[in-house]
């Protein structure tokens, strides 16, 4: 029950209020067959904003190494840009795919 001391001006007031930081998730490209480096690189650009050095070193990375991080973001972002990623691979006939995980 709030007490006259929890309010000030008309407006109930929680002095307690503890505040942190959202979460943070590693957005992933995944490596397949089938989708082009260039495809790759022009999605980097596109969807993380990536100018086309850092475009291609990710790339080479999934590339090399089957995977490769684009950025790290809160939940609705990365998983805005994922749907981003996977909608542009659809409409061009590429089974691209991308994934988070938690940072």
């Amino acid at each position: 029950m709030a007490t006259e001391n929890d309010i000030e001006d008309g407006i109930l007031v929680d002095e307690d209020t503890e505040t942190r930081e959202p979460d943070e998730y590693r957005v992933i490209l995944l490596n397949d067959d089938y989708t082009t480096m260039e495809f790759v690189v022009a999605v980097i650009m596109s969807v993380f904003h990536k100018d086309l050095f850092e475009a291609t070193r990710v790339m080479l990375d999934v590339h090399r190494k089957g995977r490769g991080v684009v950025g790290v973001y809160t939940y609705d972002i990365a998983a805005t840009k994922i749907n981003k990623v996977h909608s542009m691979a659809r409409e061009n006939g590429f089974p691209l795919k991308c994934i988070m995980e938690k940072a």
